[in-house]
């Protein structure tokens, strides 16, 4: 792994989380678990770089990313949607994730997991949560859309400090 500062990043981030997606993973080098995630998004808050994400707490990574006070966001890149699907749908607390995907992880300096097969890793620190709120919502339609009958809970947010960009070459 080699490390860029935040200001060499060169990503399109809407096309990264969005099309291509991410994996979140939080958790210590022997206990951790990972999952697909497509919400989010990148800036500068707070005069720091950031990233926000969005989980569900019924979601065994939430478990993890609770517990820690770090977490990180790898890119595979679009080549690896098999993994992303697995990790997407299938829950930590039934399967292994690590085995039934071929992940490969890597420990960075930190102590945080990232994956071999990650073009790009966001090692990052939490720095706020809230849970999303209905009653805080100007277009209620999205109530319906997202969070309506079958779809969930409703997400927690986290905003949480890019402390570190790995690129795997």
């Amino acid at each position: 792994m080699k490390e860029l500062t935040v200001s060499e990043l060169k990503d399109n981030m809407f096309h990264a989380i969005g099309k291509e997606w991410m994996l979140v993973t939080a958790g210590t080098p022997e206990k951790f678990n990972t999952m697909t995630a497509s919400w989010g998004g990148t800036g500068i808050l707070w005069g720091k770089p950031v990233a926000f994400i969005f989980i569900r707490p019924e979601r065994y990574t939430y478990e993890f990313i609770e517990a820690g006070e770090t977490l990180t966001l790898s890119f595979l890149g679009e080549a690896h949607k098999d993994i992303h699907k697995i990790c997407g749908s299938q829950s930590g607390r039934n399967i292994d994730k690590v085995a039934a995907t071929g992940l490969k992880p890597q420990v960075t300096p930190d102590g945080n997991i990232a994956y071999e097969q990650a073009r790009l890793t966001l090692e990052c620190r939490k720095l706020y949560a809230d849970m999303i709120k209905p009653e805080q919502f100007l277009d209620a339609s999205l109530i319906d859309k997202w969070y309506g009958e079958g779809h969930g809970n409703f997400h927690k947010m986290y905003i949480v400090e890019i402390q570190h960009v790995w690129v795997n070459e």
